[in-house]
């Protein structure tokens, strides 16, 4: 086992150094100068000369990625060009804020997921299967900033029930708080909710179609019981594959739906760091994003091999 996960460790670790080498180039590919930017339209070429050395950006690339890399590896992912703060200490304000529309959108996703999921596989082919697939593939195909405007215009503008933007912290107020997190954690929760229905239906279905459930079907143990506690504890482990990643997406992918409510958090952050080409702001974000990834990627490893014995074997 312990071998088994030190070997994943280490090739996840050689995908966190392709991706940051992938990272810093791509990011040199964005059209327009940082300089530039930052200057003035009166500014003269001497003067975003001068700014381009303030920045480092005349050293060569190969040293700009070896103290980046560096500063990296030491948790140091340089300065702000926009907002001349540390990187890290940026990141550290926005991350709650999506950790919070994350963790919020995870628990929408599954309290939808999981009663819909189980519902379609037990009744497979029969009216609520129909109806459970057809709103599942509504959630996958409706974009998330197309399902985000529609609530603004329904229950902000219309009804005016919920704040249509804006972020307060769960210490200022849970009511509060609540009510300015809901609508943006239903339009990113109900799309992930249809990707982990559609993964546990066929999860159950694999379980409820093997040997020892109909051998307990002729024991008399109740349907419930199968459905609900034996098939859906077997299902639940290639589940977590979908929830992992799922969790992942709405860490990484919440950059629209940030800007569209005006929340404060990381994706927005990284949106206005785009505009500003903002060099350094932009890899440390990007490269936080793959860490979560990897991060996920090995916990999911260690989960199957603590509740698969085959893999340990």
């Amino acid at each position: 086992m312990i071998g088994f996960l030190a070997g994943r460790a280490a090739s996840l670790a050689l995908v966190l150094f392709g991706a940051s080498i992938l990272i810093f180039l791509v990011v040199r590919a964005l059209p327009g100068d940082p300089a530039v930017a930052l200057m003035t339209q009166n500014a003269t070429p001497e003067m975003i000369a001068e700014m381009r050395r303030t920045l480092g950006l005349e050293r060569g690339l190969p040293t700009q990625f070896a103290l980046w890399l560096g500063g990296a590896l030491g948790g140091d992912l340089g300065r702000s060009f926009m907002f001349s703060m540390d990187v890290s200490a940026l990141i550290g304000e926005r991350f709650p804020v999506t950790l919070h529309l994350a963790l919020t959108s995870l628990a929408i996703a599954l309290a939808i997921a999981i009663p819909t999921g189980v519902l379609a596989a037990a009744n497979k082919g029969k009216a609520l299967d129909h109806l459970c697939r057809v709103v599942a593939m509504v959630g996958i195909s409706m974009p998330v900033f197309w399902q985000g405007l529609l609530m603004i215009l329904l229950f902000a503008v219309t009804l005016g029930w919920l704040p249509p933007g804006g972020y307060v912290s769960p210490a200022s107020g849970l009511g509060d708080s609540f009510a300015h997190i809901l609508l943006p954690s239903v339009a990113l929760g109900t799309a992930y909710a249809a990707t982990v229905m559609r993964m546990l239906r066929a999860s159950m279905l694999d379980v409820l179609g093997r040997e020892h459930i109909a051998v307990a079907r002729a024991h008399g143990i109740p349907e419930r019981t199968l459905v609900w506690r034996d098939a859906l504890h077997n299902a639940a482990i290639p589940t977590l594959t979908a929830v992992g990643f799922s969790f992942g997406y709405l860490l990484a992918g919440a950059v629209l739906t940030e800007v569209i409510f005006n929340l404060p958090g990381m994706g927005r952050l990284l949106y206005e760091s785009i505009l500003a080409r903002d060099y350094p702001l932009v890899q440390g974000l990007v490269l936080l994003n793959v860490a979560v990834f990897v991060a996920i990627n090995f916990a999911m490893d260690a989960l199957y091999v603590a509740l698969d014995p085959r893999i340990r074997r």
